[in-house]
């Protein structure tokens, strides 16, 4: 057997490793087609869903004060049973269970879902103690060129006694803040918008590695810019992003490793592209005739 080709058996490590490698490709293809499927399916869900709430041709304004008044008064809601048995990542439970609805997290996450799918620019707004402990859940919405402050769990769109939607740093002042809580009913004072954070890296299965202290250090004002709600709040696009994402990498990976056992270690392999190209090339290409 010529030098330049090794045998079968040779490189054990290498050929396991191709193997798992390969395994693991398949795997996260199949984990991509299936979340996909999820998320379009929650799409749908929650286009349909938008359009029953909101007007087709509503201004903006209008398509905010549609989802807080079916907030406030829609039709009868289901009830837990067992708070357990759902999640507050899914657009579904929380768009449909009167107890999630009343929570400031989940409710937010109602609004958030119904208002994108209705083509309004949203995002999450946490107002957090003095330790940067999450007290209360808000939303931006992005109307008249300004990101202005909606509360849904008190289903309104924060306003001065002019009438004037408020932003997060008019809110800053207490006297604003005095003004447009005092037209809310019940609602409760201590929150605060000096402190505030848009993304919720709790729910980052990072704990311990002091995420945000590290961006905030190193990218100073990630946190204003880059909008990572629907990726931590929605279980299906979730997954999505992370079974694509393994997908690319064990892509790149395999094409290395083929590589390295082509030129490198000059082991025989299968090679899928040019097997499928001769069989079609077969399949395609009429025999001669002796």
């Amino acid at each position: 057997m010529p030098n330049s080709e090794k045998r079968p058996n040779e490189h054990p490590i290498f050929r396991r490793f191709w193997w798992i490698s390969n395994l693991l490709l398949i795997v996260a293809l199949a984990a991509s087609v299936a979340s996909g499927v999820w998320e379009v399916s929650v799409r749908e869900y929650l286009r349909g869903f938008s359009d029953a709430v909101v007007p087709e041709a509503s201004t903006p304004v209008d398509k905010v004060e549609a989802i807080l008044a079916w907030m406030r008064s829609g039709p009868p809601r289901l009830e837990l049973t067992q708070p357990s048995g759902v999640s507050l990542r899914d657009p579904q439970d929380t768009l449909n269970y009167r107890q999630l609805l009343q929570v400031c997290g989940s409710a937010t996450n109602a609004f958030l879902n119904l208002s994108r799918s209705a083509g309004l620019e949203t995002r999450r707004l946490l107002l957090l103690t003095p330790e940067r402990q999450t007290m209360h859940v808000v939303a931006e919405v992005f109307l008249d060129r300004r990101w202005v402050v909606v509360d849904p769990t008190y289903r309104v769109l924060l306003r001065d006694g002019k009438g004037n939607m408020l932003t997060r740093r008019e809110l800053q002042n207490p006297a604003i803040f005095e003004e447009a809580t005092n037209l809310i009913p019940n609602y409760t004072k201590i929150y605060s918008y000096q402190s505030f954070a848009h993304v919720r890296v709790a729910g980052l299965p990072l704990r311990g590695f002091q995420v945000r202290q590290k961006l905030d250090r190193y990218l100073p004002g990630w946190d204003e810019y880059l909008d990572w709600s629907l990726l931590l709040e929605r279980r299906s696009f979730l997954y999505l992003f992370v079974s694509v994402t393994a997908l690319l990498f064990l892509t790149l990976m395999r094409i290395v490793l083929g590589w390295v056992a082509d030129h490198r270690l000059r082991i025989s392999r299968f090679h899928f592209r040019e097997n499928l190209a001769r069989a079609t090339a077969a399949f395609f290409t009429s025999p001669e005739i002796k």
